[in-house]
């Protein structure tokens, strides 16, 4: 994390609001899912057990395994990971990982931006894009090991002419009906209450 004096009044609320977010089970499943696609370690800075989301940002900050992920669910779509430890080469590779998920079809508000990855500023964003892509290469027909849930495809319905005018003779309940309720008993207004 970017080297910051301590947070004070509601900017320390945002942070600590920011971090309550992060799930722990869906971070694990995420670097568990890097795992399988990529054949690739993503181990805790002390190797035993990811303690927190620090521990996780440590793991992914350099952007390398999000590039080979991306590569294994899309060959080629980033041509050349950086794997040298210059801060401007991870953000680099964070960056190439970021408009590759757009390229394959990740909706804009999906994404985390760079220092929410590198400088850890909200990981449980960048854990809800791992799902979201996991989600996306299973809409794509990715045939490796997939997270997050199925995304609905789209299901156009065609109607002829005759159950259009059909259903235009219609009245839902929305445009309001007078047989349900009614104003019989109520006094007019200005009018005194009699008890």
């Amino acid at each position: 994390m970017a080297n910051k004096g301590p947070s004070y009044g509601l900017s320390r609320e945002c942070q600590q609001k920011t971090r309550a977010k992060f799930d722990m089970d869906l971070a694990m499943e995420a670097c568990m899912w890097i795992q399988a696609v990529t054949d690739t370690e993503i181990l805790p800075p002390d190797g035993a057990v990811f303690k927190d989301q620090f521990e996780v940002q440590e793991s992914l900050k350099d952007g390398q395994a999000l590039c080979d992920l991306m590569n294994s669910v899309l060959p080629g779509s980033i041509k050349k990971v950086n794997r040298t430890k210059l801060a401007f080469h991870q953000m680099e590779n964070i960056d190439m990982f970021l408009r590759a998920c757009k390229d394959y079809g990740m909706k804009e508000a999906d994404t985390f931006q760079t220092q929410d990855l590198y400088e850890g500023k909200a990981m449980y964003i960048v854990i809800n894009t791992l799902h979201a892509l996991g989600s996306l290469a299973k809409k794509n027909g990715y045939k490796g090991p997939t997270i997050g849930v199925r995304l609905a495809r789209e299901n156009r319905r065609q109607f002829s002419e005759d159950q259009i005018n059909e259903g235009k003779k219609v009245i839902n309940l929305q445009y309001g009906t007078n047989k349900v309720a009614s104003q019989a008993g109520m006094t007019p207004y200005g009018q005194t209450r009699h008890m």
